[in-house]
């Protein structure tokens, strides 16, 4: 492994281990404070324009495997680990975590106090950091974070270019998702709920999402800001009332756009594989797995119609909302991703209802492609 170092916005500099690619990558610091499932974090879209500290000290001991992608295409810009194990030891691997960096152009360093980096994001909030050459000059690393401009509108980086079809046996419903950059369990979940699902890009008209018949819209999760997406912003405005509505992470973000609610961006988000979340309808507190850096604004809900349904038990934001009347369903948190299956299947099992009640069919039938 190379020398490398990381560099904070705020000036601060750790030394370390390289591993995955060699690169010079500059991009938003977040955390994550999961024990598993680093390859699932890694190939999230919804990471794209980010390096993320890892909490959990040991990284890399089970290497990655090919069915446990969550996209298509690998989007991060950074890895910050305490320990990266190269020697996995699981039957099922087929690559270790840097090959897969490697391949991917995501830098990686190994052997900084990934305790201390995370508290200071938590005290002071996401920066910009740059993963670098350990015999770099620190003052002109510093000038190239100064002037560095982050990328916008970045789901237009991890959207689908093209519509794609994910198929189930005897289907019920068919499923238009829109995609901001989903996650491939979401749509594994659709099928086993006997649901086509037909994913199209983020910027597909109202026209041609029609044109399938859908019993349900779903918008997916994905990276950046919701008001950087006004076209789907739109699509929901124009499709509320019609056919039941299913927004996960960005998605709730936008349906809460398309309902004159407003958004925020927190100052280090959410980002675990625990967090405890209230269920306000029945008071009970469920274990999720998130992954977002806005919130919606409580009191900018009052009298759309759009009702908070969950919030999160650490520091109230928002998490959960429904539209009883339009039947649309909101949740900030992974609904697939629950660690219990009493933990957020309910909300699939609403979606369902409401498709069966309004949406009837679809075109299922015709859907088979």
């Amino acid at each position: 492994m190379n020398e490398r170092m990381l560099v904070l916005e705020n000036g601060k500099v750790y030394y370390g281990k390289g591993f995955g690619a060699k690169n010079t990558r500059i991009a938003e610091i977040v955390f994550n404070t999961s024990m598993v499932g680093y390859q699932e974090i890694l190939s999230e879209a919804a990471y794209c324009g980010q390096m993320v500290v890892m909490s959990y000290p040991l990284i890399g001991n089970y290497g990655l495997t090919d069915e446990d992608y969550e996209s298509k295409g690998i989007y991060m810009s950074g890895f910050i680990v305490r320990e990266y194990n190269d020697s996995p030891s699981n039957f099922r691997f087929t690559k270790t975590l840097s090959e897969v960096m490697d391949d991917n152009g995501v830098a990686g360093i190994s052997g900084l106090d990934t305790r201390e980096i995370v508290r200071i994001i938590r005290d002071e909030g996401s920066m910009l950091a740059m993963i670098t050459d350990a015999d770099r000059d620190i003052e002109e690393c510093l000038q190239e974070i100064a002037n560095y401009k982050e990328e916008t509108r970045l789901v237009e980086k991890v959207s689908s270019k093209n519509m794609w079809f994910s198929r189930t046996r005897n289907p019920i419903h068919t499923v238009v998702a829109i995609d901001c950059g989903i996650r491939l369990n979401m749509v594994k979940r659709f099928n086993q709920m006997s649901c086509n699902v037909v994913v199209v890009p983020y910027n597909t008209p109202i026209e041609t999402i029609k044109k399938y018949n859908p019993s349900g819209l779903y918008i997916s999760n994905g990276p950046g800001s919701p008001e950087e997406l006004p076209e789907i912003v739109e699509v929901v405005k124009a499709m509320r009332g019609t056919i039941p509505m299913f927004g996960v992470g960005l998605g709730a973000q936008i349906i809460a756009l398309a309902y004159g609610a407003k958004v925020n961006k927190m100052s280090f988000g959410h980002r675990g594989g625990n967090h405890p979340v209230r269920n306000l309808i029945n008071d009970k507190v469920e274990i999720s797995s998130q992954n977002h850096t806005y919130a919606v604004d409580k009191k900018s809900l009052e009298n759309t119609g759009l009702n908070v349904t969950h919030v999160n038990v650490l520091d109230n934001e928002v998490e959960g909302m429904i539209d009883n009347v339009n039947n649309v369903f909101a949740s900030q948190y992974a609904p697939e991703s629950a660690s219990r299956p009493e933990d957020s299947g309910y909300i699939f099992d609403e979606f369902m209802r409401a498709m069966k009640e309004v949406g009837g069919k679809g075109n299922a039938e015709e859907n088979r492609y």
